[in-house]
């Protein structure tokens, strides 16, 4: 018989023994819970694509695609937005660099540029903001502008088709309507195009493999393949050249996937000129990437973009060449391609994809330098705003310089001074400026590479200042 001593201890472990039962309980569900969880997150993982719609080579509208890459185009669809870093904006139109910068209105005379030079905007006005610029408004332009303006691959594949290549040559049959499509006029080859850059243009429809399919990269990559100039950044390139093939370097058969994260950015992103009176679209590259080996190319045959309206200097106009710039780089060297720092990967529940927003790095500075560099993010930013403040300084300079020899040669060729006495000055304008907008129309002002933009601008304002005093000279002879 148990005393009134002992009753309270029984109490108490029936009441400890339903404490553990139900901890043990809420435990057990708990974890039943968390597995059910995690199997939730791994089929979800595995549920990259939503077939939805059948994806072909037809396929160029983005919202198509979208049905089945529904996270992808989300964020594509925010290319549209109007927040943008320093030194650029988006908006209906975006911000008139020659009010940011009034003297490229002298250093463009007789250019269109002169006219209107925007800075620039996502990828989703790239095909409106050529409709609504008077440089394609009021000044006869060709086809050979879509070619980075717009989904094009099924344009010039319809194109090659009516040429008579047949679908089983889809490459070939693409060139050939690249070709066909070059030399027409603006306006009757914007009736072929519907959107600015699509899901197409740099996936495959069937295994969404990056791909290239501009033909002026193909053929500019080729080239430059055969070249002898450095490509530490591409060591697919540098593979090839070991192996000495019969075929052409093709990126599509080549190059790795991290390569490819690159060189489908450049399809576009490029220094580019028209060749001949077939207007193709063509990357000056056989000598190398660097701004002195294209310089190089275009000497070699006398290529002139336009006549400078008050020096009558033959000059040349630099395009956008990112690609050329980051290929100087340290990021490029140690292997870090344009969609690691514009579109970093990102998880959306289990679900790992790449950005498709495309912006500037310091608009995501946790999820693109972060990663690599273990700095704040005030740190980082302020390294580029150092980097992009002394090279917007080296411009002005420049810009200076170049001001001063405009209006020597104008005095120059005021006074009489023969063609073949203004030879050389005009071989320095031609050469300073080149140098500046090769930096100023690329759109990092310098980061892709500082110390080579530094260096080009560097040199730039020695030509100026040399060509300066060569047409002082002339002035002074005639006095």
């Amino acid at each position: 018989m148990s005393t009134p001593a002992q009753q309270p201890d029984v109490k108490s472990s029936r009441l400890r023994y339903l404490v553990a039962v139900v901890i043990t309980a809420a435990a057990t569900f708990g974890i039943f819970l968390l597995l059910q969880n995690i199997a939730e997150r791994k089929q979800e993982a595995k549920q990259l694509v939503f077939r939805v719609v059948e994806l072909t080579e037809d396929t160029i509208d983005p919202a198509e695609w979208g049905k089945n890459y529904p996270r992808q185009y989300d964020s594509y669809k925010k290319t549209s937005d109007t927040l943008r870093p320093r030194f650029l904006s988006s908006e209906a139109l975006p911000k008139q660099l020659l009010d940011v910068f009034p003297s490229m209105r002298l250093l463009y005379a007789g250019y269109p540029f002169a006219r209107d030079y925007r800075a620039a905007q996502g990828h989703a006005h790239m095909l409106s903001d050529q409709d609504l610029s008077p440089r394609t408004l009021e000044f006869n332009q060709y086809g050979a502008c879509l070619h980075c303006h717009a989904s094009n691959t099924k344009a010039y594949k319809d194109a090659g088709r009516k040429a008579g290549v047949p679908d089983s040559k889809p490459w070939e049959q693409l060139q050939k309507g690249f070709e066909a499509i070059c030399p027409l006029p603006l306006a009757e080859a914007r009736k072929l195009v519907s959107h600015p850059v699509a899901c197409i243009d740099c996936h495959d429809p069937d295994s969404l493999q990056l791909r290239v399919t501009r033909p002026g990269f193909l053929n500019g990559i080729k080239e430059f393949a055969k070249s002898d100039a450095p490509a530490p950044h591409l060591p697919s390139v540098t593979a090839w050249r070991q192996k000495k093939p019969k075929e052409d370097y093709d990126p599509n058969q080549h190059a790795s996937r991290q390569e490819m994260r690159a060189l489908v950015c450049g399809q576009c992103h490029v220094e580019y000129y028209f060749k001949g009176k077939e207007k193709l679209v063509t990357y000056p590259w056989a000598k190398g990437l660097k701004i002195d080996d294209i310089e190089a190319y275009y000497e070699e045959f006398g290529f002139v973009d336009w006549t400078h309206e008050k020096t009558k200097t033959e000059m040349l106009k630099a395009q956008h060449p990112e690609f050329e710039m980051w290929s100087q780089g340290i990021h490029a060297r140690n292997g870090v391609a344009c969609a690691d720092c514009h579109m970093p990967y990102k998880r959306e529940g289990a679900i790992k994809i790449s950005d498709h927003e495309v912006r500037s790095p310091m608009l995501m500075v946790s999820s693109s330098c972060q990663i690599c560099h273990r700095a704040s993010e005030q740190e980082m930013k302020d390294r580029v705003a150092v980097i992009q403040d002394r090279n917007k300084a080296l411009v002005h300079r420049t810009e200076t310089a170049l001001v001063d020899l405009i209006a020597a040669l104008e005095s120059a060729v005021r006074s009489k001074a023969g063609d073949d006495a203004l030879k050389k000055a005009r071989a320095l304008h031609r050469k300073s400026q080149f140098r500046l907008d090769f930096v100023m129309a690329e759109n990092s002002m310098g980061f892709h590479a500082p110390q080579e933009a530094a260096r080009i601008l560097g040199e730039a304002i020695d030509y100026a200042r040399q060509g300066q005093i060569e047409a002082l000279k002339l002035t002074k002879e005639k006095k």
